[in-house]
Order: structure tokens, then C-alpha cells, then sequence
């Protein structure tokens, strides 16, 4: 999905040239089936080639994914999600907690609470 979102569209052979350590052509293939038959991309003939193009925006996919990992790995509970995050031994620059915590004021101010 990475090299659909980064291209645009492309076809089975574009997205095997793309991975670094591919698997073979008709892994591939079936792997953009199975996206296609889930729902996440859509195919158009040309010739005798099917391109793919992703269904869903990158970042609504993204907060779809995102929101399936925290129900099913945490609980559903943001909170647990975020401290993983957070404890993962990613190190965040000063400027990236500036924003998660005007990400968390905001929310708070939306919901109401003081």
C-alpha cells in the first residue's frame, strides 16, 4: 500500500521494483487481490495491465488502521496506545511533544473539560 499511496497508481511490476527486498511478482499479484477484494485499492486496464490505485486517502486509511490497533492491542484504550508510544524508546524532539500536547489541549477543549 506504502509504494500505491508514494506512486499514486501502479501496476504489480511497479510495486515489486519499488521493495527492497521483494517477494516474487506473483506474491505480489495476489497480495493487490486480496487489498483489492478488502476493499483498499481498485484496478484499471490498460492494455493488457492492471494499475492499481488506493480506494481511501492515505490519512483515512491510516486513522482506520490506527484506530483497528488500538482496539485490538490496547484495549481500545487511546490512553495505553499512546503510553507505548511514548515509552518505545523513540526519542521525540521537544518541538514533536509541543504539538501531541496541543493535540491533547484541543481535544480537551472539545469535549469540554477544563
Amino acid at each position: 500500500m506504502d509504494v500505491v499511496y508514494r506512486l499514486g497508481r501502479a501496476t504489480a511490476a511497479e510495486i515489486t521494483a519499488q521493495l527492497e527486498d521483494p517477494p516474487t511478482y506473483t506474491t505480489v499479484r495476489g497480495l493487490l487481490r486480496i487489498l483489492e477484494q478488502k476493499g483498499h485499492l481498485r484496478h484499471e486496464e490498460e492494455g493488457p495491465r492492471y494499475v492499481y490505485v488506493p480506494v481511501t486517502a492515505r490519512g483515512e486509511a491510516g486513522r482506520s488502521l490506527l484506530a483497528h490497533v488500538v482496539r485490538t492491542f490496547f484495549d481500545g484504550s487511546p490512553e495505553r496506545a499512546m503510553a507505548a508510544l511514548l515509552g518505545s524508546g523513540s526519542k521525540l524532539s521537544d518541538a514533536e511533544l509541543g504539538r501531541l500536547a496541543r493535540l491533547v489541549e484541543r481535544a480537551r477543549r472539545a469535549k469540554g473539560s477544563p
